[in-house]
């Protein structure tokens, strides 16, 4: 995979040889891709976090006469302290779920709710199929789906949900499967 060039695309949800290293890399491993969700997909939580905050506003001009400011102060205090956790957790998500893949193995690492990590990796050589599935109007516009990785006997097939350029993740791990 010589052929590959290094670039990154929108918020580095597709990296491509990024130079990074990770915890479990071997001596002579090299990273040849870093996969996320595309950003498109986060659009959803960045969405319903401008709306809660909008609603802040409004709840401020709704109890301006009932509250008294430090009692209107203590709410916005914990209004905003909700959303921004809201956000931040969002976004924690977004970001250390990743896909790696390297020139030995492919890896997937989860995070759930923050405190749960799950790790599952193959060897390259235990790769069966690869199959790259698009599905939708948005996925189709902003070229984002889902790569399922089949691996052989009782080992864990791995997956990247909606990751963007999904037939060129797929063609990536071909050529890479001896």
């Amino acid at each position: 995979m010589n052929n590959l060039q290094t670039s990154h695309s929108v918020l580095h949800a597709f990296c491509v040889k990024p130079g990074y290293r990770f915890e479990t890399q071997h001596q002579n491993e090299q990273v040849l891709l870093i996969l996320r969700a595309h950003p498109i997909t986060q659009l959803p939580w960045i969405i319903n976090s401008l709306i809660l905050l909008i609603i802040l506003i409004f709840l401020n001009f709704l109890f301006l006469n009932f509250l008294t400011p430090s009692q209107t102060i203590f709410a916005n205090f914990f209004g905003l302290a909700f959303i921004f956790a809201y956000i931040w957790f969002n976004f924690l998500s977004w970001f250390f779920n990743v896909g790696i893949i390297t020139n030995e193995r492919i890896i997937d690492i989860d995070f759930h709710a923050v405190i749960y990590k799950e790790v599952t990796e193959t060897r390259l050589s235990k790769v069966e199929d690869v199959t790259a599935k698009s599905a939708g109007f948005f996925a189709s516009i902003f070229n984002y789906g889902t790569v399922f990785v089949q691996t052989a006997g009782t080992e864990v097939n791995i997956e990247f949900i909606n990751v963007p350029k999904p037939s060129e993740v797929t063609k990536i791990i071909n050529d890479l499967v001896p």
